[in-house]
């Protein structure tokens, strides 16, 4: 969290959603980071109708992580 991670809102704004995507990997690079790892910090800078979408795709997976 010490590279400060832009918040990802949401909605239908494609060109700021690769520009989010495209900033949080150079931080997983620059990290080190795992699998693991990724989706914990990638999620936690969700805010507004992207964390009510990470809550609804949550809901769907099972325990591993696969849909169900």
């Amino acid at each position: 969290m010490s590279h400060k991670p832009t918040l990802f809102t949401g909605g239908f704004n494609p060109e700021g959603a690769i520009k989010w995507i495209d900033e949080v990997e150079i931080i997983f690079e620059a990290t080190g980071c795992d699998e693991e790892s990724k989706t914990v910090l990638g999620t936690y800078v969700l805010r507004e109708e992207a964390n009510v979408w990470w809550k609804s795709v949550k809901l769907r997976m099972g325990a591993d992580g696969i849909a169900i």
